[in-house]
C-alpha cells in the first residue's frame, strides 16, 4: 500500500504546472461550450441575428455568455455541424482530463467515435428536419441535399441507417457465430450451475481481485520501454516502405502491428471459477452422407396450379386474337407533324452583357445603401426574365430585402420585379428582372424538344420555359385538375391553345376526348373540325362547342351521370383507376356483354367561368366540385379559365378541389392571392409570362405561342383524316328543360310539400328549384318534381333557361284561392 501511494505521489510531482493550467482552461472551455450551445439552441432565431452584431453595445444578447456565446453558436451549430458540435465540447472535456493523466476515456477510440458522429449527426438531422431550423447546421443542410440530389430521400435514409448499422456492429463486434455462442450459454447454463458457480464467501471475491490486479501489474510491466499512444520512436518501419511516400492511417497501422504484438505478453484470460477446470471441446461427429443415395430437386411450374376459368378464357382470347387494341377503328390516324407548326427562326438567348452588369452594380449599390450586404450575386438568363440570385451576408434578415422589392424596381427602372426570399432548397435570395429585349418561346420549340417527345406521362402539356430556358412539362392526370387566371390580352386564351395543342400531339383520338363550353364563342370555334376525333356532347346536340349558358348545367350533369357510371364499372371489374381498368380490358379480362368498354380521358374546358358564375350560380358550380372531388379516378379532368379571379368566382369549394393553378398577369395583389394564395401575379410583364403553382412551388414560366392559324392547320389535318361516325356520345340527362313533358295537374298525386313550396314561391317571387332545394331541405329531384307539379297548376312559367322560372300569381291571398280550387276538384 505504501509503494501505491508513494507510485501516485511522484506521478502527481511529474505533472507540470503549464500542463495543469492547459487542463483547467479545457475543462472550463468544454463547459462554456456547452452552456453556450444549450442557450443558443434556446433562442437561435435572435441569437442567429445578433451574431454580427459585436462591436453594437445597444443590441442586448439572450444567451448566458453574451454575445461570445451567440457567436460561438452561430458559429459552431449553424454554420457548421448543428447539434454535433457538442461532440466538440466533449473533446475538449476529455482532453483536459487526459492531461491530469485521468485516463477515464480510451484516446484515440474516443476520437475516432466522435469523428463518426461528427459527419453522421448533421446530416441525419438535415434528414429528419429537411433544413430546417439549425439542428444539422449548414454541412448537414449541404451534404443532404448534394445526396438526396443523386440518390433520392430513400437511398439517402439507406446511407443514413447502414453506416449507422455498420458502426453498432464494428463498435460492439457482432459476429453470427458469436452471437450463437452467447445464446447457446443462455440455454446451457441454467439456475443449478450459477448457484454453484457462485462463491461462498466474500474472500474469494478479494482473492480474485488481488489476482486480477497483479497480473494486470506483470502485463504492465514486461516492457522496459512501453509503447505509448503518442510516442512511436522505438517503432521500425519494414522495408517495404518507402521514405519518401506518407503512408494513410490504415497502411501504418498494419505495418506497427506485429512489433507491439512481440512487446505485450499474451492476455490471460480470468475465470469466474478458477478451482473448477474447463471442460475440453469435444466436436459432434457428423454421419457421412452415402454416394449412393439419389437427391431429386422437383421444381414446381406455373403450369401446375389452378388457372380460374375467367382467367383461362381471357388467355385463350389473348392467344388467338392478341391484346385489344383501342386504336383500331382508326388505326390509320397520323398525329399531326411538328412542320404544322411555325417556325420563328431562332430562339436562342442573347446575353447582353452590359446588361446584366448595370442591373448587377444597381442592385448591389441600392442594397448597401440600405446596409444591406451581399457575400455573392449570380445571374440566371430566361426568356422574359433573369434571375439574380444574391447571398445575403451573416446577420442580413430576409424581411429587410422583401421589404426593398419597389426601391429595386425604383432603381433598375423595371415594368415589375419579384423577389423570392428566400429560394426554395438553394438558400439564396432571387430578384427577378424583366429583360429588356425578351425571347419569345413557339410551341414548335417545345413541341419538338426531346423532353416532350420522350415524356412518359398520362396526359402531358408543355407550358413553355422556365427561367432557366428549360423545356416544363407536366402531366394534367396527376393535377389532376387546372384553374387558370388571368386579366384581359396576357395570354390566358393563348395558354388554353397550347395546353389542347400539346395534348393532341400526344393522344390517339380513341384515349382522349374534350368537352369544350365557349361562352365567348370565339375562342374554341376553331376545334370543332375535330369533332368527330377528339370533341365529346350530349346526344341529338348539332354542335360539339358549347356555346349557350343553358346547356353546360345539363352538359356537367351528364358528365357526373358518366362519372358515376364509369365508377360503376371500376367497381365491378375490382379496379381503382382507369389505367387499371383500361389494362384489364385491353388484356380481354373484361366482357363487352356485361356493359364494360374501353374508356378515353375526357378533359372538360371552360373559358370563362365567371359568366357561368354570373348567369348559373349554383347550379354550375355545384357539378363542378363534385367532379373535381371525384372524377380524378375515372380519368375526367378539369380546365378551368377565368378573367375575374374574384372570390366570387373562385369560391372556396373550388380552390380546395384544383391544388394546380396557373396565374397569368392579374391587375391587384388581392386577385394573386385569390387565385395562387401568394402575392407575385400582380409583378408579372404579361404577353404569356405565368406563374404555375402545383401545390407545393411557385414557378415562373414564359408560355409557350401558338397563333391561330397554327391551331387552324391543326385542326384541319386531323379533320380531314377518317374519324368516327359521330362525336363521343354523353350519357343522357333530362333535367329542368323536360317540361314538356307535364300533364295536367293531378291532385292525388301532389308531393307533401307542394302548398309550402308554392307559398315560398309566391312569398319571394323566384321560381327556381335551387331555391326550394335550400328553403325545404330537399334533393334535386324531389324539388324538380314539386317544381313540374307548381307548374301544372299554374303557379309558375315554363323553363326558361338559366334564368328562374316566371312566377304567374302575384300573392298569397290569390294561391290560398287556387289551392282551395284544386282541392275541390
Amino acid at each position: 500500500m505504501n509503494n501505491k501511494q508513494n507510485t501516485t505521489s511522484n506521478s502527481s510531482k511529474i505533472i507540470s504546472k503549464p500542463r495543469i493550467i492547459s487542463g483547467v482552461m479545457l475543462i472550463i472551455l468544454s463547459i462554456v461550450l456547452t452552456l453556450s450551445f444549450v442557450s443558443y439552441l434556446m433562442n437561435w432565431k435572435a441569437d442567429q441575428s445578433q451574431a454580427g452584431t459585436m462591436a453594437d453595445k445597444t443590441v442586448q444578447s439572450s444567451n448566458l455568455f453574451g454575445k461570445i456565446g451567440d457567436w460561438l453558436g452561430n458559429l459552431f451549430i449553424f454554420e457548421s455541424i448543428g447539434v454535433a458540435a457538442f461532440v466538440v465540447a466533449f473533446l475538449c472535456f476529455v482532453f483536459g482530463t487526459l492531461v491530469f493523466k485521468k485516463n477515464y476515456f480510451k484516446p484515440w477510440k474516443t476520437i475516432s467515435h466522435s469523428l463518426f458522429f461528427i459527419c453522421w449527426t448533421p446530416i441525419f438531422f438535415g434528414a429528419v428536419t429537411n433544413g430546417e431550423g439549425v439542428l444539422g447546421g449548414v454541412y448537414g443542410y449541404q451534404i443532404m441535399d448534394y445526396l438526396k440530389s443523386y440518390i433520392g430521400s430513400v437511398g439517402l435514409w439507406m446511407v443514413l441507417l447502414v453506416s449507422f448499422a455498420l458502426y453498432f456492429v464494428l463498435e460492439f463486434n457482432l459476429k453470427p457465430s458469436s452471437i450463437k455462442n452467447k445464446l447457446n450459454d443462455i440455454n446451457d447454463n441454467t439456475f443449478g450451475k450459477l448457484k454453484s458457480l457462485m462463491p461462498d464467501s466474500d474472500d474469494e471475491f478479494e482473492a480474485d481481485e488481488e489476482l486480477e490486479k497483479e497480473i494486470v501489474h506483470e502485463n504492465i510491466s514486461v516492457n522496459s520501454n512501453p509503447v505509448t499512444d503518442n510516442d512511436f520512436s522505438n517503432i521500425k518501419v519494414t522495408q517495404d516502405f518507402e521514405p519518401i511516400k506518407t503512408p494513410n492511417q490504415t497502411s501504418f497501422r498494419e505495418e506497427i502491428k506485429e512489433p507491439i504484438k512481440e512487446s505485450v505478453p499474451e492476455p490471460i484470460i480470468l475465470s469466474s471459477t478458477p478451482t473448477q477446470p474447463q471442460k475440453p471441446f469435444v466436436e459432434t461427429p457428423v454421419a457421412k452422407v452415402e454416394d449412393d443415395i439419389t437427391f431429386n430437386v422437383e421444381i414446381k411450374k406455373d403450369e401446375d396450379f389452378a388457372v380460374s376459368p375467367e382467367q383461362q378464357k381471357s388467355d385463350d382470347l389473348v392467344s388467338k386474337h392478341g391484346l385489344y387494341d383501342h386504336k383500331l377503328d382508326l388505326a390509320k390516324f397520323q398525329m399531326p407533324s411538328v412542320e404544322l407548326l411555325k417556325d420563328y427562326g431562332n430562339e436562342e438567348i442573347t446575353i447582353n452583357k452590359d446588361e446584366l452588369e448595370e442591373n448587377k452594380n444597381r442592385i448591389v449599390g441600392l442594397l448597401k445603401t440600405f446596409n444591406v450586404g451581399i457575400s455573392e450575386i449570380k445571374a440566371t438568363i430566361g426568356p422574359t426574365v433573369t434571375l439574380y440570385e444574391i447571398v445575403p451576408e451573416a446577420g442580413i434578415r430576409v424581411a429587410a430585402i422583401k421589404k426593398l422589392q419597389d426601391d429595386i424596381a425604383l432603381n433598375l427602372s423595371a415594368l415589375g420585379i419579384r423577389i423570392i426570399a428566400p429560394m426554395p432548397g438553394k438558400g439564396t435570395i432571387g430578384i427577378e428582372v424583366p429583360r429588356k429585349n425578351p425571347t419569345m418561346v413557339s410551341m414548335r420549340s417545345v413541341v419538338a424538344s426531346p423532353k416532350f417527345q420522350s415524356a412518359d406521362m398520362d396526359l402531358p402539356i408543355v407550358f413553355g420555359r422556365t427561367i432557366s430556358n428549360e423545356v416544363f412539362v407536366a402531366d394534367l392526370a396527376k393535377m389532376p385538375h387546372l384553374l387558370m387566371a388571368g386579366a384581359t390580352g396576357q395570354g390566358k386564351s393563348v395558354g388554353i391553345n397550347a395546353i389542347l395543342t400539346s395534348l393532341i400531339y400526344k393522344k390517339h383520338p380513341s384515349e382522349l376526348k374534350f368537352v369544350m363550353v365557349d361562352p365567348k364563342k370565339v375562342e374554341l370555334s376553331l376545334y370543332s373540325k375535330i369533332e368527330r376525333h377528339y370533341l365529346a356532347k350530349l346526344p341529338d346536340t348539332e354542335d360539339a362547342i358549347i356555346t349557350d349558358n343553358a346547356k353546360v348545367i345539363n352538359t356537367l350533369n351528364s358528365l357526373c351521370i358518366e362519372m358515376d357510371d364509369r365508377y360503376e364499372l371500376l367497381k365491378n371489374a375490382f379496379c381503382k383507376n382507369i389505367k387499371e381498368y383500361n389494362a384489364k380490358f385491353a388484356q380481354r379480362k373484361l366482357n363487352p356483354e356485361n356493359g364494360h368498354r374501353y374508356l378515353p380521358y375526357i378533359v372538360l374546358v371552360v373559358d370563362e367561368f365567371a359568366d357561368l358564375i354570373m348567369t348559373a350560380g349554383k347550379e354550375v358550380e355545384h357539378p363542378i366540385a363534385r367532379l373535381a372531388q371525384l372524377a380524378r379516378a375515372i380519368g375526367i379532368h378539369l380546365i378551368v379559365a377565368t378573367q375575374r379571379p374574384s372570390v366570387n368566382v373562385i369560391t372556396g369549394m373550388i380552390k380546395a378541389n384544383f391544388p394546380a393553378r396557373v396565374a397569368f398577369r392579374v391587375i391587384s395583389g388581392v386577385d394573386s392571392k385569390t387565385i395562387l394564395d401568394s402575392p407575385g401575379a400582380e409583378q408579372l410583364v404579361g404577353k404569356g409570362d405565368m406563374l404555375y403553382f402545383n401545390g407545393n412551388d411557385l414557378t415562373r414560366l414564359q408560355c409557350a405561342f401558338v397563333d391561330t392559324p397554327e391551331v387552324e392547320r391543326i385542326a384541319e389535318f386531323v379533320g380531314e383524316q377518317k374519324g368516327y361516325s359521330d362525336a363521343y356520345l354523353l350519357p343522357e340527362y333530362s333535367g329542368e328543360d323536360a317540361t314538356s313533358t307535364v300533364g295536367a295537374f293531378d291532385p292525388n298525386e301532389k308531393d307533401a310539400l307542394f302548398e309550402e313550396g308554392a307559398r315560398i314561391v309566391v312569398s319571394t317571387q323566384q321560381g327556381s328549384t335551387s331555391m326550394l332545394q335550400r328553403q325545404l331541405k330537399l334533393g334535386y329531384n324531389r324539388a324538380g318534381r314539386i317544381m313540374d307539379q307548381l307548374e301544372a297548376a299554374g303557379v309558375v312559367g315554363g323553363f326558361n333557361g338559366a334564368k328562374a322560372r316566371e312566377v304567374l300569381i302575384s300573392d298569397l291571398n290569390s294561391l290560398e284561392r287556387l289551392l282551395d280550387e284544386l282541392k275541390g276538384r
